[in-house]
């Protein structure tokens, strides 16, 4: 079973974007069930169907699967909530890990996060000048940001 265990941080400054070369997604949900999430994405030219299941701890069962990208696009057109996520990613690598920085775009604009995917939840890493705070809460999970965008945040 494939495991997902990760952090978020909220990015301050912009010295981290000369680091990276930015990518854009776009994201939608199928489902959200209880916990548990269905997710299709576009990254370039590729379309992927992923599945999460409920997190415990920081850590949850993610399965994803490269698709046509026609059904991907069809699919976030006609079977996904709105809004869809849409942002910016960059990848940076320091040391052993890599940091994937979501600059968002839309409905959740202004928001900036990190992540970084870890080998095990006690993993400690050394976090870069640019890390305001952890925030690994499933208020930020890109799932929950489609239905409760940043900007209608009070």
């Amino acid at each position: 079973m494939a495991k997902e265990i990760e952090r978020k941080y909220l990015v301050k400054g912009s010295d981290w974007k000369k680091l990276a070369q930015g990518r854009f997604y776009c994201q939608g949900y199928i489902a959200t069930v209880g916990k548990q999430t269905v997710r299709i994405r576009i990254v370039g030219e590729q379309g992927y169907l992923t599945l999460k299941g409920e997190s415990v701890g920081q850590t949850r069962s993610e399965f994803e699967y490269p698709i046509p990208l026609a059904d991907a696009r069809e699919m976030l057109d006609t079977l996904c909530d709105r809004p869809l996520i849409e942002k910016i990613r960059y990848k940076i690598p320091q040391g052993n890990i890599i940091w994937e920085i979501d600059e968002f775009l839309g409905e959740n604009a202004g928001l900036i996060i990190a992540e970084v995917e870890l080998t095990d939840e006690n993993q400690e890493i050394e976090l870069p000048e640019w890390i305001d705070r952890q925030v690994t809460d499933p208020k930020y999970y890109n799932a929950n940001l489609a239905k409760h965008p940043y900007s209608k945040w009070t």
